[in-house]
């Protein structure tokens, strides 16, 4: 299928690797230059360098976005993206006994500030231009809470609240602009196989048990391919998905057990 977004431009966040990196890759394919960021330069650029084979333009900013330098630092080299990919790495499994409030602000400054920062610095752009695709990189959490990540469960769900009332905005919703949650279950990522190793050292149980007794709550019975994760926000990029909006899309091999 074409997705009709060949030539449109596009800022990903934390495209280095893992699911951020995939769905830069689904785009590129697709024909869509982009503007990647990471924190690590290295691996950002190594990653550049492989979006760059399918011909499209890949510029890569390294910085923390998180931080008003850093948030300049992207959108001075992409100010106005058709496109924007929201991701962050999650905050840290543990204890909620543990965390203190440096803990939780941290959490929110991440993963819920720092996306609705970037998409109010470019949705009146997108607007004005009568296209726009916001997507954001959150979790299968926000619909089934998992005990340990209990600061990503968190600073998500106060992402989520927000965008169900921003997307459902007349004056942006009617000008082909939509804004959206993906979902993602368990993929093999370096983040899921973190939680994995985190619980194996608190547990005692090997990594290899806890993998087996994480894929028996899975109906497909294995992790997520980044590939798949990529390809689903691609279609949510797309000149088709223009009439679906404030969504929450989950992907989990039917993890998920509720009938809504």
């Amino acid at each position: 299928m074409d997705l009709g977004i060949a030539g449109r431009t596009a800022i990903v966040c934390a495209a280095s690797k893992g699911l951020g990196k995939a769905t830069a890759m689904s785009l590129a394919k697709n024909g869509v230059n982009l503007v990647i960021n990471a924190r690590t330069k290295d691996a950002l650029e190594a990653a550049a360098a492989e979006m760059r084979k399918t011909g499209v333009a890949v510029a890569a900013v390294a910085a923390d976005v998180t931080t008003d330098a850093g948030r300049e630092a992207l959108l001075w080299a992409c100010p106005n993206p058709d496109i924007l990919i929201n991701n962050a790495g999650g905050p840290p499994p543990g204890d909620f006994r543990d965390w203190g409030r440096e803990h939780w602000l941290a959490a929110v400054e991440a993963n819920m500030l720092t996306p609705i920062l970037l998409t109010k610095a470019v949705i009146d752009g997108m607007v004005a231009r009568k296209f726009g695709r916001v997507v954001n990189i959150t979790s299968g959490a926000v619909k089934a809470p998992i005990d340990v990540l209990g600061l990503s469960n968190g600073a998500r769900s106060g992402l989520t609240g927000f965008i169900a009332g921003l997307a459902r905005n007349p004056a942006i919703a009617a000008a082909n602009v939509t804004v959206n949650n993906v979902l993602p279950g368990a993929f093999d990522t370096d983040r899921f196989r973190g939680v994995i190793a985190n619980q194996a050292k608190k547990t005692g149980k090997s990594p290899d048990a806890l993998f087996a007794e994480r894929m028996k709550t899975v109906p497909a019975g294995r992790p997520g391919l980044p590939d798949e994760f990529g390809e689903l926000c691609a279609f949510v990029c797309s000149a088709q998905a223009g009439y679906l909006t404030g969504q929450n899309l989950l992907i989990d091999g039917g993890a998920y057990p509720g009938t809504f």
